[in-house]
């Protein structure tokens, strides 16, 4: 998906000035796409000039004219061309993981921390799509069209959210676990081998 698609989804459900659509993007679209207030700028100027959307000047009184976004007929033709196209499975990047990989390289207590952190973020990230949830769909099963849609993506952002949680808190226990295994065999005396020998 490039950040144009992103952003003729997000003018379709409202025309937006390039600032209310960057402040809009980051409650809404952005938690799945990330981009820069400066790149949706450089992006709608792309957009315009690809007749993609439209733009109206609005006068405001005691600040400078803004331009307000609407979505052309080439720009829905756009939409309609990019969701018919096949979206690629692309691979999952976790630089955590790749950490965790190379744990015995390293400092596993502050890489359990790590997690830690991980795991506090993403569950306010869940915290917070919960609330969503209850304040804007109430009653998911009578829902249809654009809200359904917008309640399914919020869906799989709530699963994403508790799946990493669930992994963060057996990755912790894991190392946790394994700490204290390496921990107290290092501590072991000949006195108390297992096996009780002497050596």
């Amino acid at each position: 998906m490039a950040l144009e698609h992103a952003l003729l989804v997000s003018l379709t459900e409202r025309a937006s000035s390039g600032y209310d659509l960057a402040r809009r993007f980051d409650k809404s679209i952005g938690f799945f796409w990330n981009a820069t207030h400066q790149q949706i700028y450089r992006v709608l100027k792309r957009m315009e000039e690809q007749g993609w959307v439209t733009a109206e000047a609005v006068l405001q009184e005691g600040r400078p004219d803004k331009k307000v976004y609407t979505v052309s007929d080439a720009g829905r033709g756009e939409l309609t061309r990019w969701i018919a196209e096949p979206s690629d499975v692309g691979p999952m990047r976790n630089e955590l993981g790749v950490k965790l990989r190379a744990a015995s390289l390293g400092d596993v207590p502050a890489l359990a921390a790590d997690v830690q952190r991980h795991r506090d973020q993403h569950a306010y990230r869940l915290d917070l799509y919960r609330t969503f949830e209850k304040k804007d769909y109430p009653a998911p099963d009578q829902l249809s069209g654009r809200k359904l849609h917008q309640y399914l993506v919020l869906r799989g952002g709530i699963r994403i959210e508790e799946g990493f949680l669930d992994w963060c808190d057996e990755v912790i226990a894991a190392l946790t676990r394994d700490t204290a295994q390496s921990e107290g065999g290092s501590a072991q005396s000949p006195a108390s081998d297992p096996k009780g020998t002497q050596r």
